[in-house]
Parts: C-alpha cells; sequence; structure tokens
C-alpha cells in the first residue's frame, strides 16, 4: 500500500509551504490537502470554543482515513487539541503540526515566549507547553504576546505591513526570553527574513511538525 499523508489546514496560506516540506522530508509520498477557511474566523466569533468544531475535524479527518492516507497532520494550532480527542476514532495517526516543537521548546529553555497575531491560537499553544513542562517535571515561564494589528493587515492583504510589525513584536519579545515559539505555522515566514543566528532564538511548527510526521511514517 502506498504511503499518503493527508494535511488539514484552516487557512491556504500553509498549503503551499508544506507542500515543500513534505517533497523535502517525506519524496516521493503523496500529499492531500484539505482547507476549511471558515474555521478561525467561527473560532474568533466564538471565543476560541473548538467543541463547536470538534464533528467538522472528525468528518475531515475520517474521509482522509477513506481516502487512502496513512497518516493525517492537522496543521492549525488553534484546533490543535482536537487532535487528541480525534485520534481514537480514527485508525490512523494524527499529528499535530506544533507538539514536536513544544517539546524542543521545554527541553531546550526555562523562560518561553509564545507569540501570536491570533489570540484564539494563543491559549492552546501556552497549554500544549505547560502540559508538556509538567510532562518533562520541568518549570517553565512563559511570557506571551499577540500582535493583533499584524493580523488586521493580513487580511486587508497588507503582507508587507503584517510581516514587519510582526519582526518587531517577535524581535521584543525575544530579547526577554530564552526562546520564542511562534504559535502558528503561518509566522514561519517572516522569521525566514531574520539573520541566520537571529534565527536560533525562534522555533517554528511546520519543519518540526514534519520532521514528527516522518519519525510516525517511518514506524507504521
Amino acid at each position: 500500500m502506498t504511503t499518503k499523508l493527508a494535511i488539514i489546514h484552516t487557512t491556504p496560506v500553509t498549503v503551499d509551504s508544506l507542500k515543500a516540506l513534505a517533497a523535502e522530508l517525506l519524496p516521493g509520498v503523496p500529499v492531500m490537502n484539505w482547507v476549511d477557511d471558515s474555521i478561525l474566523p467561527q473560532l474568533a466569533a466564538n471565543g476560541g470554543n473548538i467543541g463547536e468544531i470538534e464533528d467538522r475535524f472528525r468528518q475531515y479527518a475520517l474521509i482522509a482515513q477513506r481516502t487512502g492516507a496513512s497518516c493525517i497532520l492537522s496543521a492549525c494550532s488553534s484546533i490543535g487539541e482536537l487532535a487528541a480527542r480525534v485520534q481514537p476514532h480514527l485508525d490512523i495517526p494524527i499529528v499535530r503540526i506544533d507538539e514536536a516543537m513544544a517539546e524542543y521548546a521545554v527541553n531546550s529553555a526555562h523562560t518561553v515566549g509564545v507569540a501570536a497575531t491570533l489570540e484564539t491560537t494563543l491559549q492552546p499553544t501556552q497549554r500544549l507547553i505547560s502540559g508538556k513542562a509538567e510532562q518533562a517535571g520541568k518549570s517553565v515561564r512563559i511570557e506571551s504576546v499577540v500582535a493583533k494589528s499584524a493580523y488586521q493587515k493580513l487580511l486587508a492583504g497588507d503582507k508587507e505591513g503584517h510581516d514587519e510589525e510582526l519582526a518587531a513584536v517577535l524581535r521584543n519579545l525575544a530579547a526577554k526570553t530564552d526562546i520564542v515559539v511562534l504559535a502558528q505555522a503561518s509566522m514561519a515566514r517572516v522569521i525566514s527574513q531574520f539573520a541566520p543566528e537571529e534565527q536560533t532564538k525562534f522555533l517554528s511548527s511546520p519543519r518540526l511538525g514534519m520532521l514528527r510526521v516522518k519519525q510516525v511514517i517511518g514506524q507504521l
């Protein structure tokens, strides 16, 4: 049976970058993408209540399984906690994109910065890091920031303005913490514009998440 990866997205922004990472790290593995761009607006309106999304997300995961996926990558941190809820309904593994990043952050730092442009992503990421720290028996201090106006600029089509504003917020947070976790996969491209030595202060989920997928697929 051919190994296939299914990726569930909540924004088209992550599709091309994750396809490119899969091509690099999982050569020859076909990738199927599901995008539902109504999820983030719904979470913004309901205060981040992922319970409203759970049934829909489970259906996407089951469709991916029926379509022949060997593994599913959940590409959105805002709904990351749904992966664990949906896993018991599946016969294939589902990987949360930010889990490996959270583990890395906890293992390598005492003060972790968490940066987001969406309020709905911040709390799930904080809970994930706190949970991983508890599992590791380690005390980790979390410092958070939400660059709300950067997200508004992105929605308005001002990518350059978004990138500039977010870069300033990230640098400020990096000055106060050991390492900065980017709560959204879509934020990774801003870091790619930083100098290499500056990039080492930041963790983004796409590459670490795809490496976890590779590990999981290798164990199948």
